[in-house]
């Protein structure tokens, strides 16, 4: 099968093409994020999203379909995100796929987006294999889930309040950081100094799974206001701190979770699974647990194509689901585990 995916659910347009063939491929894939549009408004703004989504669709398919060399009569199916996410920036890549497979007389597969992530992995040159734990830690969710196969999630824990990628971009914010500020956070964080700044470390022995990151980001507040100025010194330190707070409950928690499940297996996607000092703790204390981690290559850590067509393909190959092309509806809520 050849399949291709649409992602818009909201400031990157990503299309790709994924082959089902000889154990699957990637064919093609291109991305087009907004962050330079929506810089100057401190956050994304989302009529300008859905806006620009529309200017990049057609351009996009044509330089995936060139790219791979393959026609729009070759394509089998059409998957897209459904949900989570903007519903204007959704409903644009929902209509265009839709209408596309209409006039192809292909089938659709509607697909969660936190499921693309945590798929995406198996994009890698060193996939996991089904059943693991994955760890979806991104600007809006911040998750555990016991994953058994395609379209089978349970839910383990999940975020009582802000997502670990909010809570980064927040105290960004607050540390006068440009936009995104989550990437800048961390970058600055490399030079500061660990240990100078104490910070919570919110539910680390909570005896559960679930997070809240709202308490350490009020604790940097608090932080910030007892500084009368604040050096270029201080605000490194502060980003470390912060930095190693969260990283070190995302890590204690992930592990708690393979150890609850009895398996060895870790899978860690989203945006935030990009970020290095995770990958270095992470990596570090489960291979004393002799626990197997596994990551998106870092193209594919930010929203993308690519996991929504490999997801579409899947869903596709298992039976999960599909559907004739045609009325559609999206879902800027929706939890995972009712996909």
């Amino acid at each position: 099968m050849l399949v291709l995916g649409i992602e818009s659910s909201c400031d990157e347009t990503g299309i790709a093409l994924y082959s089902t063939d000889a154990g699957g491929a990637l064919l093609a894939h291109a991305l087009h994020s907004q962050v330079c549009m929506h810089a100057d408004y401190g956050g994304v703004v989302p009529e300008l999203a859905s806006r620009d989504h529309v200017r990049r669709m057609v351009p996009l398919l044509r330089q995936v379909l060139a790219d791979s060399g393959c026609t729009l009569a070759e394509l089998d199916a059409v998957a897209y995100t459904q949900g989570p996410g903007l519903a204007g920036a959704l409903l644009v890549g929902a209509a265009f796929a839709e209408a596309l497979a209409t006039a192809l007389g292909v089938p659709t597969v509607p697909v969660h987006h936190l499921e693309g992530h945590l798929l995406s992995p198996l994009l890698s040159s060193r996939p996991p294999s089904f059943p693991f734990v994955a760890l979806l830690v991104s600007g809006g969710h911040s998750q555990l889930m016991h994953v058994t196969g395609v379209g089978r999630y349970e839910l383990m824990g999940e975020t009582l309040d802000d997502a670990a990628g909010e809570a980064f971009d927040k105290t960004a914010k607050l540390l006068g950081l440009g936009y995104p500020g989550g990437a800048a956070l961390a970058a600055l964080a490399d030079s500061g100094r660990p240990g100078v700044v104490k910070l919570p470390r919110p539910m680390l022995n909570s005896g559960d799974l679930d997070f809240s990151f709202s308490g350490l980001k009020t604790a940097v507040v608090t932080k910030v206001r007892e500084m009368t100025a604040i050096s270029d010194e201080q605000r490194a330190d502060i980003a470390c701190g912060f930095q190693d707070a969260i990283v070190e409950v995302l890590v204690s928690k992930a592990l708690r979770a393979v150890k609850v499940s009895g398996l060895q297996q870790l899978v860690v996607a989203g945006g935030v699974g990009a970020n290095r000092a995770l990958r270095r703790q992470l990596d570090a204390q489960a291979a004393r647990e002799r626990v197997a981690v596994f990551y998106p290559e870092l193209e594919f850590c930010t929203d993308n194509g690519a996991m929504i067509a490999l997801a579409g393909a899947l869903r596709l190959q298992a039976g999960v689901s599909s559907k004739p092309a045609g009325a559609f509806a999206v879902r800027p809520r929706w939890p995972l585990t009712g996909a």
